[in-house]
């Protein structure tokens, strides 16, 4: 499972290295948690999970600030979360979620998406029943043995604790999130190399080489859509 984020984590920041696309969604999905809640993420959690994500991916501070201040000011867009469901190469399993303020666009274009890359699009719950919904923090500079006894001292049981390379991975139940990140700072630990809520699928797939071509371009061709937030799936990336 650690393996398989990583991957997912490697490949996202090498493609949006060189774009404003991720700045540009995750100035969406501020507004939007901001709009419903309070603007402020002491008192609304939602906001408070997408700035910690935001801080992972280095979203420059003017981003998020503007993000706030639009819905501050009452700003009457409104989005949509939907999330569709659907399958690529070789039965492989994925999921896209999306904010939209036009559902027949952003339906069409995911849809269009599938079908030019060897894909196509499920219904609701064709394959989401395969992913759990999970909470997955990390951070270096400590050991799993470490992790493991701030986490204990919090009287926190998390799903599972990997060492990966340099990292530490914990992966806990999504309404962990912010319990986990409190024992960390508790123990003045405040910089995480990730701080995600995320779907992983339980069981991962790999595919040929030929396969896999075709699957990471029908993965791009849906994160490079407008409306489209995140996309999941259950193949082991090489």
């Amino acid at each position: 499972m650690g393996r398989k984020w990583n991957n997912i984590k490697e490949k996202k920041a090498s493609k949006d290295a060189n774009t404003s696309r991720i700045y540009a969604k995750f100035g969406r999905e501020i507004y939007v948690a901001a709009k419903q809640g309070e603007p402020d993420p002491e008192s609304n959690q939602s906001l408070k999970v997408v700035l910690e994500r935001a801080k992972t991916y280095s979203v420059p501070k003017n981003i998020i600030d503007r993000a706030i201040e639009k819905a501050k000011g009452g700003s009457d867009e409104n989005y949509d979360e939907l999330r569709y469901e659907g399958f690529g190469p070789n039965g492989s399993m994925i999921i896209v979620d999306t904010l939209t303020n036009n559902v027949n666009r952003t339906v069409a274009e995911v849809r269009s998406a599938f079908n030019k890359n060897n894909g196509n699009m499920g219904v609701s719950g064709a394959v989401s029943y395969m992913f759990d919904a999970t909470a997955v923090i990390g951070l270096e500079g400590k050991s799993a043995d470490d992790v493991l006894e701030l986490l204990m001292e919090a009287d926190l049981d998390v799903r599972d604790v990997i060492e990966e390379d340099e990292s530490v991975i914990v992966y806990a139940e999504p309404d962990q999130f912010h319990a986990v990140q409190e024992a960390f700072k508790n123990a003045e630990i405040t910089e995480f190399s990730v701080a995600e809520l995320t779907m992983l699928a339980q069981n991962d797939v790999e595919l040929t080489e030929e396969s896999q071509v075709q699957f990471e371009k029908l993965i791009d061709a849906l994160e490079d859509l407008e409306d489209v937030q995140q996309v999941y799936h259950n193949v082991d990336l090489k």
